[in-house]
């Protein structure tokens, strides 16, 4: 049965007109008319979709009072169609990755509680075959993973995989519909969409940040902080002091030991005061000047929008290379709240139980033992966190390099998001000659062919037996000179535009298609979606997200959380129109 086959039989049940229909789901009747006829279909994750399941499972409600299909349940009817179900089988292969991936399945207890040959399992990961009951397979293997799953800090990592609510994960009916509803529909895209966090990062200029904020003219203060040996705060202003009392306290030590930070306090009323935003941006400020390194122990344990919202204030920060910023896994506390920042020479504690922030207790001390107390706590604190992002600058090249190689044997498919072909579709002498014309040194010509070179052996491992699909906008000659293209060296730690002509723009997509016919794993996706200049993101499907920023700075984040992958695995760059 067919979308529009299916529509009309909610309708002839419903016993009402598309005009009605149209009222009650705030769409035109022309909409529902075409619809109706087959002409249009709307996607399975947009806003029309979930008005449309929403206003038939209202009629129905009001035709046949509890007894009337519920919204899920519509929806469910509507993937049964053998035209819509197609758009959602490669989402459908994506979420199946990252759901085995992050609660760390085991292939041969899968196959044999489901009755599904791993082999057959296999090539539905890879892509090479689709399920051809999706309603039934994603039933199986969401009954399985209910089954399996039993520790509060793993029904934890699933509520937040699939966007339920914790307590959702304890009825295993509900969470068994949360999870098949996630894995054949595609979780709703939240409100704070990825794409805000990478076009600040795209955009951002560190040069540009540190001139507009003085940051060079910064100078570190010398002159003593008078403070107590320790001194106890109460309350919310009272804690916003403690917090600048400790960022004084570590700018005025002469200790260079690096700091450990973490809170699970609410940060909406701080953020919210007149000064201390500001106050406390200009302490993190001042002990980066004075070179300190911070490892920050995010509390992730938040909405998303929260989350990332929280994660892009710190992108000035991250650009650095002076902060290491981590989570900790599993389940937090739903009751207490814990606040613990370290210093070389200060320590500040608090703590709070949750809803009555503004009773909360803070304690900030200088006195050695009790600071070498909490300096232990919080390096058994960072012993447990997981790296939210390893980030990479230039002198992390080598290391960067090592890692890329070692994950070449790792089995998984590979997909990036560039702004222009890669350069290792280049054998080395063909780039030799493309290379000849720019304004480069020997040494930046080298580098850039030595890197191309490894690159080159990296993908011609991982294609000997994975997929590997590179998404590239393809630009008309008047789009193409709006854009003035530069040649994608994100990951090479070059801060230098080599600009195409469009002729070499042109044959640079000539040699990446005759690549692709020369390596039957390789697949070049074409787009005239052209957002990012100044980014590249290579993904690993459920294991890693990589975010390499060409300038300014150069730099590499290679992100692990799965929530965050997760986002940008199923980002998809916009097109747009100027």
């Amino acid at each position: 049965m067919n979308f529009n086959e299916k529509l009309n039989d909610y309708i002839t049940e419903l016993d009402c007109t598309a005009k009605e229909l149209s009222a009650v789901c705030g769409l035109s009747p022309a909409t529902i008319s075409r619809y109706r006829s087959g002409e249009r279909m709307p996607e399975i994750d947009s806003d029309a979709f979930t008005q449309l399941c929403e206003g038939i499972a209202s009629l129905l409600r009001e035709k046949n009072g509890d007894a009337a299909l519920s919204k899920s349940e519509i929806e469910r009817g509507f993937f049964t169609c053998s035209d819509i179900i197609a758009t959602s089988k490669e989402n459908l292969r994506q979420k199946l990755n990252i759901l085995i991936s992050v609660m760390n399945i085991n292939i041969s207890k899968l196959c044999q509680s489901t009755n599904y040959e791993a082999s057959a399992l296999f090539r539905i990961r890879n892509g090479s075959r689709k399920p051809s009951d999706p309603i039934k397979f994603t039933s199986d293997i969401a009954g399985f993973i209910v089954r399996e799953t039993k520790s509060p800090a793993e029904r934890k990592l699933l509520s937040e995989l699939i966007g339920c609510t914790f307590d959702e994960t304890n009825d295993s009916a509900v969470l068994f519909d949360r999870l098949r509803d996630w894995l054949i529909a595609g979780q709703k895209h939240p409100k704070y969409e990825i794409s805000e966090f990478l076009v600040k990062l795209n955009d951002f200029d560190l040069n540009e940040y540190i001139r507009v904020i003085h940051f060079d003219e910064l100078k570190v203060p010398t002159v003593p902080f008078q403070l107590p040996t320790s001194k106890t705060y109460f309350g919310l202003q009272e804690m916003m002091t403690a917090e600048l009392d400790f960022l004084k306290t570590t700018v005025l030590s002469k200790s260079l030991e690096p700091v450990i930070m973490y809170s699970d306090m609410p940060m909406d009323k701080m953020s919210k005061d007149a000064d201390f935003p500001k106050k406390w941006m200009f302490g993190m400020a001042m002990m980066l000047k004075k070179k300190l390194h911070l490892n920050m122990i995010h509390n992730i344990d938040r909405p998303f929008e929260e989350m990332m919202l929280g994660l892009e204030s710190f992108i000035p920060m991250y650009m650095t290379g002076q902060i290491s910023p981590y989570y900790l896994d599993g389940a937090q506390s739903d009751v207490f709240l814990h606040f613990l920042k370290v210093s070389g020479t200060a320590a500040l504690s608090g703590e709070a139980i949750s809803g009555h922030h503004e009773d909360g207790k803070y304690y900030l001390t200088k006195n050695k033992d009790e600071v070498a107390y909490y300096k232990k706590r919080a390096r058994e604190l960072l012993a447990h966190a997981n790296p939210l992002m390893e980030i990479y600058t230039s002198p992390d090249e080598a290391e960067l390099h090592t890692f890329l190689l070692s994950d070449s044997q790792t089995d998984g498919k590979r997909r990036s998001i560039l702004s222009a072909p890669p350069l290792y579709v280049f054998d080395r002498e063909k780039l030799e000659l493309f290379l000849s014309g720019k304004a480069l040194s020997e040494e930046e010509k080298k580098k850039i062919l030595d890197q191309a070179d490894t690159q080159r052996q990296i993908i011609e491992k991982i294609l000997e037996n994975n997929i590997v699909e590179d998404e590239i906008p393809i630009l008309s000659k008047e789009e193409f000179e709006k854009h003035s293209l530069v040649v994608s060296l994100s990951s090479y730690f070059m801060e230098k535009d080599i600009f195409y002509t469009f002729e070499e723009y042109s044959q640079h997509i000539r040699i990446a298609e005759e690549f692709e016919k020369q390596h039957p794993n390789y697949c070049l996706k074409k787009t005239s979606a052209f957002t990012f200049r100044n980014l590249r993101i290579d993904i690993h499907e459920g294991k890693w997200v990589m975010v390499s920023k060409s300038k300014s700075p150069a730099i590499v984040f290679l992100i692990r959380h799965p929530r965050l992958c997760q986002a940008i695995e199923l980002f998809v760059p916009p097109v747009t129109e100027e």
